[in-house]
């Protein structure tokens, strides 16, 4: 028992110590190096950011405004005024004592209502998605019944969106076109009839395949997170279609909201002379390429911005097995001939309906054959070649996704919440106090003990889970908390006291209240801990933060209300064997 409530209080030590917001500014080259970075400090202080402290080392310098709620106003400012000279950014930099660190201790994670940020709601367009893969089907019984050979084929997409071959006489190549579509599409279902074959997919494989692009948006939306560098973000499925995005301590929504919006796709296409998909250059040209993707961007397993051999901004790409092995095969045929890299993105129009934008980014010649490595080169600006690069590490979205709802939180305004929640807290605490120190004298002081206890326990019970955020109702939970640990004293002494009236001692009464009323409290707290995960399961924001704070503080109200408070109780009560206290007990009150 003393070696969890110290271990706890060691977790709950890091919230004593809150994180700092610092600007890192980093010099891009070694000619504005010599420029020398504390300059950016007067400069700052110039346009109003008052700069506390100011730490250079090497090429990269570390501002300290003295107001960080103005750290994403500096920030925005050394964009505009030096766009390729620095590159800046905001990091959160811990404050506690360095033997915390090390243990891999950290405050507890605050929520959008209290640390400020952006709220975003995305709806997820899965409709558009198999629509468009139900045009790949088409697009791909093309080429096999030119690869089987099966003449005098016709092929339509019905109103009840199937893909229709109708062919005029038997032919038994179409079984081997069928079996290649169901190899590159696992669900796909086929119906034949007098006239030809209906491909589709039943309602059972559309259901699968929304809950896919559900799952695969998630994914990416947290992959793109985890690249702009915001660890304490919140994504989760709302509804049937939509995507909640939570991200906490963005100062910076504009860019946030630019990557994270974003539903970029890269896809690599070989050139076609007749026929094909038409595309307009920059430059007023045209070319076709053949509508059947060579490798898409759900291979690419890495990106980083770089430059090429003419010092022109680009991108490297590292493909995974397959898409190594796709693109070694075709690159093997197609050397001395050109391809092409195609990049999309989804918009809506004034309609409100998806619509894909695409554009050639690249058009270059395999003078070798490739592997897992090769570079998208010719890119318009180094920011363009990060901004693409970051899109593809983090996925790309296969399914138009759509901000419907955005929301920004101010820190001041994030403050000014922490301030009134635990204020509320306090005032809850006082009161609580107060009433169990007068109404049950010695036994009260023990119930604000085990209070106090209980709520340095579930501080460090959510510091130490690495998914507890608190939030505004979280601290309501605390507060609820507060009243559900004094209610379980409260039980616990009013049986104690029944005890006494019936004649017993204070031990023995000690002992008979605690047996009595542990099966009581265990059940009413097994209730509410049942209602807490209801809500933490169905929730999301909000809700989930108020169910996790409330199911924590039911099991560390458990152990502090009745096993720290019993041990507490008899230790105080329990006399040395043959002293005067101990006989004079049996008449003693509690």
């Amino acid at each position: 028992m003393i070696f969890t409530l110290l271990l706890l209080a060691i977790c709950a030590l890091p919230n004593l110590y809150p994180e700092q917001n610092n600007l890192i500014v980093s010099a891009t080259s070694p000619q504005t190096s010599s420029l020398s970075l504390i300059t950016l400090k007067d400069k700052l202080n110039q346009q109003g950011f008052t700069v506390s402290q100011a730490k250079q080392a090497g090429n990269t310098l570390q501002l300290t405004l003295e107001n960080s709620n103005q750290n994403a106003a500096a920030l925005n400012w050394l964009h505009q005024h030096y766009p390729t000279d620095f590159e800046s950014k905001i990091v959160s930099k811990a404050t506690s004592p360095y033997w915390l660190q090390a243990l891999g201790l950290a405050p507890i994670k605050l929520g959008l209502d209290l640390n400020g940020g952006v709220l975003f709601v995305l709806e997820v367009d899965s409709d558009h998605a198999l629509n468009e893969r139900i045009t790949q089907v088409k697009q791909q019984t093309k080429s096999a019944l030119r690869h089987h050979q099966v003449r005098g084929a016709r092929i339509e997409l019905n109103n009840a969106q199937q893909v229709v071959i109708h062919v005029s006489q038997a032919n038994d190549n179409l079984a081997l076109v069928i079996k290649d579509l169901k190899q590159t599409f696992t669900d796909l279902s086929s119906e034949t009839n007098s006239s030809g074959v209906n491909l589709f997919f039943n309602p059972q494989a559309q259901q699968a395949f929304h809950q896919q692009v559900m799952q695969q948006a998630i994914t990416t939306l947290r992959g793109r997170i985890s690249e702009l560098g915001i660890t304490e973000a919140v994504t989760q499925r709302q509804g049937s279609h939509k995507i909640r995005v939570e991200l906490p301590g963005v100062q910076d929504p504009t860019a946030a909201k630019r990557i994270i919006g974003a539903t970029a796709s890269l896809d690599f296409h070989a050139l076609q002379t007749i026929g094909g998909t038409r595309y307009t250059l920059e430059d007023g040209s045209s070319l076709s390429l053949n509508p059947n993707v060579v490798l898409s961007g759900q291979h690419i397993q890495g990106a980083q911005a770089s430059r090429d051999e003419m010092g022109k901004p680009a991108v490297q790409l590292q493909l995974d097995g397959i898409g190594a092995t796709k693109m070694t095969a075709f690159s093997k045929k197609n050397v001395g001939q050109p391809m092409a890299t195609v990049f999309s993105e989804y918009y809506k129009d004034q309609h409100g309906n998806s619509v894909k934008k695409s554009k050639v980014i690249n058009v270059a010649t395999i003078t070798s054959v490739l592997g897992s490595r090769f570079s998208i080169t010719n890119m318009h600006s180094p920011q363009a070649a990060q901004e693409l690069a970051l899109l593809l590490r983090a996925g790309s979205l296969i399914a138009p996704v759509t901000i419907v709802h955005q929301q920004t939180i101010g820190p001041s305004l994030g403050q000014a919440n922490i301030e009134n929640g635990f204020a509320a807290l306090a005032l809850g605490l006082a009161i609580t106090f107060a009433f169990m120190a007068l109404w049950y004298r010695k036994m009260g002081w023990i119930a604000n003990t085990v209070l106090l206890l209980n709520l340095i326990c579930l501080i460090g019970l959510m510091s130490l889970l690495p998914g507890a955020v608190l939030t505004l109702p979280g601290i309501a939970g605390l507060v609820l908390t507060i009243g559900m640990a004094v209610d379980t004293n409260v039980i616990i002494f009013e049986r104690i006291k029944e005890e006494q009236t019936l004649g017993r001692s204070p031990l023995l009464a000690l002992k008979t209240g605690y047996n009595k009323a542990f099966h009581s409290i265990v059940d009413a707290n097994i209730t509410t801990l049942l209602t807490a995960v209801i809500l933490y399961s169905i929730g999301y924001g909000p809700i989930k933060g108020f169910a996790l704070t409330l199911g924590l503080g039911i099991l560390t109200s458990l152990f502090t209300g009745v096993f720290v408070a019993k041990t507490l109780s008899f230790w105080l009560y329990r006399a040395p064997k043959n002293s005067p206290t101990r006989a004079h007990s049996a008449g003693e009150t509690l």
